[in-house]
């Protein structure tokens, strides 16, 4: 059951949020997906309830700019940008910081973080009631119309989620605009809230990102398609046997003779094995190469669910190296 909170009811939805629930709340742009961006657990919720079809990077949210960069590697073009337009419909692609906690399925196993600082009152005082970066995509079923209601959400979402947050009726109704500072050239990845014509007042000439080759490609944010973190040991898919010069992605029982395991789970649940998949690939990828291991076994996950996610991104992991 979906519980749908009252403006006043602040309190309730952080209180969700830090133990690991999924809360729908309003932005200035549209309603958001909240979950806890440093819970791998509740960010593989995010995917399950919406049902997206692959882990393309999720846009964590912020109450200042501070906080937000505490995450990343920001740079004076990014402070400039942030003094402008946060709080605001602007999200800022930087490089992940070393000590960054948030989950590595939050960033789709990118070494980038998708950055927002929200303007909308009710936004403000839910993240700093959580106390915690809150990744939210729009808060509809995958590929369905962005909602700019609570009613919108609950068309989509009830019983899928565990709560709302009610703040009427988004005031742009526009997603937010997308930029891409990883690299010497900015780059806009997705037009939204703030018009380009904003952003090269401040920065200069913007580029636009070259087009995807393909629409289900991992991407750096929203609206944009890029490659996928691979480990530099070789993978191995669909594996019935394991030998001791390997390591093991393990799902469900684990196959005995590896020579290092990381189980995904136990329990052959796809969502905890979401939630997962990226720490563990690229530990059993340190691991094994200080080993002196030869490669990356991967046990069958099925494809049902979240499965399909996570078999496209193991493929890729996989596919044969240029």
């Amino acid at each position: 059951m979906t519980e749908r909170l009252a403006a006043d009811q602040v309190s309730r939805a952080a209180e969700l949020l830090r133990a690991g629930r999924l809360v729908a709340f309003p932005t200035e742009t549209v309603y958001g997906l909240g979950g806890a961006s440093r819970d791998a657990a509740a960010v593989a919720g995010i995917f399950a309830a919406k049902g997206r079809p692959s882990f393309n990077p999720l846009i964590s949210h912020f109450p200042n700019a501070d906080s937000a960069f505490a995450e990343a590697v920001d740079d004076d073009r990014a402070r400039a940008l942030a003094e402008a337009f946060w709080p605001g419909p602007l999200t800022l692609v930087l490089p992940r910081a070393a000590d960054s906690r948030i989950a590595l399925l939050a960033s789709a196993g990118l070494p980038s973080l998708a950055l927002r600082v929200p303007a909308h009152p009710l936004a403000q005082a839910l993240l700093r009631a959580a106390g915690q970066p809150v990744a939210a995509p729009s808060a509809n079923r995958s590929g369905g119309v962005s909602p700019t209601t609570a009613d919108h959400v609950l068309d989509g979402l009830t019983g899928r989620i565990d709560a709302v947050l009610d703040g009427g009726p988004c005031a742009v109704g526009l997603e937010s605009t997308v930029l891409d500072l990883t690299g010497p050239v900015p780059l806009l990845l997705r037009p939204g809230g703030i018009p380009e014509a904003e952003l090269e007042r401040i920065l200069g000439p913007i580029g636009r990102a070259a087009p995807a080759a393909a629409e289900d490609e991992a991407r750096p944010a929203p609206g944009m398609l890029t490659s996928h973190y691979a480990p530099a040991l070789p993978v191995r898919l669909d594996a019935t046997a394991v030998a001791p010069c390997e390591a093991l992605l393990a799902f469900g029982p684990a196959l005995p003779g590896a020579g290092a395991t990381w189980q995904l789970s136990e329990s052959g649940d796809v969502v905890q094995a979401a939630a997962r998949l990226f720490a563990g690939l690229r530990e059993l990828d340190a691991l094994g190469q200080r080993l002196g291991l030869t490669g990356i076994a991967v046990q069958p996950v099925p494809m049902q669910g979240l499965g399909a996610a996570i078999n496209d991104r193991l493929s890729r992991a996989a596919a044969p190296r240029g």
